[in-house]
């Protein structure tokens, strides 16, 4: 596939697995700021973390996320790559469509299998069409031409890019896709120094709140350690393995990841993760795994095989806002959903996706449907955020 141009012709490869493309190049483009040594922005699209998916299982034959990564190049070099895969459902997507594949296929139609853009089973917004400095605009557009043409060619229903930026989605909507708004809950570092600076700008009540429940959480018997990099040993993985678990038996009826991507983590991406660990009497019992951004610590994982009061808010909320504050990070990303973030001073923000879908009439019900959905997500946020546990002069100090 190709996109001409007076002058230039971007050749777009379709390719089934990430060793087809040297880390740099692919990183050039994920994550150039990182070029100097530092921190990627978004380390869930670096070539390592989507590695790690491809090498351990969990994407790849049998998951239903079969890699279809595009790479866009011009004159021999990178200048362009999303992490794309045909879906055969609707799982560890987190922007949720069942609804529009139940009624495309009442209709009579196959709505699997899709194309995703996205990192799978991660609802962290970050850049979906990764381009290299200087190419974003001529990128995106053949990124976003190549991945329609190939759901066109192959008779796919639809298209979606989830957890975009706002600005891709800006334009993505410009270029003829339906953009999507939903909400997550972040917590913002307005500068703080301390957790106490963070408490004094909530109310009363909410400060005495937080407090008593770090107080439970500490006192549940045991250490509560954060870890990071060679901090994080293997033995941590052994644990944190049984809650994930746990956790995913609860919540999906399976985990997503393999055993194996643990094994891979441990080896080339402990340096990108934070973990929190609730030990008793020599052995972890709960525990929490966040990933480290240049600007941003994203919470991902909980579990715990004893249950103890507040620990879960200690280990996944109160722990992260105190290891953003210690390494000036600007926010802490929490998650999909979860309104009971909102009380810890976690507050609604927007998130992004864009769709494409083949069938004109399906696609029109369908931009109906997101024009209502984005404004009752607009009035959910501003009431959500009326209700939130700052005090009255700081909320306004935010506006």
């Amino acid at each position: 596939m190709t996109e001409h141009s007076p002058a230039q012709t971007i050749a777009i490869n379709v390719l089934t697995s990430l060793r087809q493309i040297e880390a740099a190049d692919w990183d050039a483009c994920a994550c150039p700021e990182a070029a100097d040594g530092g921190r990627p922005l978004d380390p869930f699209t670096t070539h390592r973390f989507l590695l790690a998916l491809e090498e351990s299982g969990s994407v790849g034959p049998g998951t239903g996320w079969d890699p279809r990564y595009l790479v866009a190049e011009l004159d021999g070099m990178t200048i362009a790559a999303a992490p794309l895969y045909a879906k055969g459902h609707s799982q560890g997507e987190y922007i949720f469509d069942h609804n529009w594949a139940q009624a495309y296929e009442r209709a009579g139609g196959q709505y699997y299998p899709k194309l995703q853009i996205a990192v799978p089973f991660t609802p962290a917004t970050g850049r979906r069409f990764l381009t290299r400095p200087g190419f974003e605009a001529m990128g995106m557009s053949a990124l976003l031409q190549g991945a329609v043409q190939l759901a066109s060619e192959n008779g796919l229903s639809s298209l979606h890019a989830t957890f975009c930026t706002e600005a891709e989605a800006i334009a993505g909507a410009s270029m003829g896709l339906m953009p999507r708004r939903t909400q997550q809950f972040h917590w913002v570092n307005d500068g703080y120094a301390t957790f106490s600076d963070f408490l004094a700008s909530l109310s009363s009540r909410k400060r005495k709140t937080i407090r008593k429940e770090r107080e439970k959480a500490q006192d549940f018997g045991g250490t509560i350690q954060c870890f990071t990099g060679d901090q994080i040993q293997p033995e941590h993985w052994d644990a944190f393995w049984i809650f994930y678990q746990d956790t995913g038996a609860r919540k999906w009826g399976s985990p997503y990841l393999s055993r194996q991507f643990f094994d891979i983590a441990q080896e080339t991406l402990r340096d990108d993760m934070m973990m929190v660990m609730a030990s008793r009497d020599g052995q972890h019992v709960a525990g929490a795994l966040n990933f480290i951004g240049r600007t941003a610590l994203y919470g991902r994982y909980w579990g715990c095989v004893e249950d103890h009061p507040c620990l879960h808010f200690e280990a996944c909320y109160y722990q992260a806002i105190d290891f953003a504050i210690a390494h000036g990070l600007a926010r802490v990303e929490a998650g999909a959903q979860g309104e009971h973030k909102l009380a810890r001073g976690y507050l609604p923000v927007p998130t992004h996706s864009l769709h494409w879908i083949s069938d004109k009439g399906f696609a029109r019900a369908v931009e109906r449907y997101l024009e209502a959905e984005a404004a009752a997500v607009n009035e959910e946020m501003e009431i959500l955020t009326s209700y939130g546990p700052f005090r009255k002069e700081h909320r306004e100090e935010r506006q």
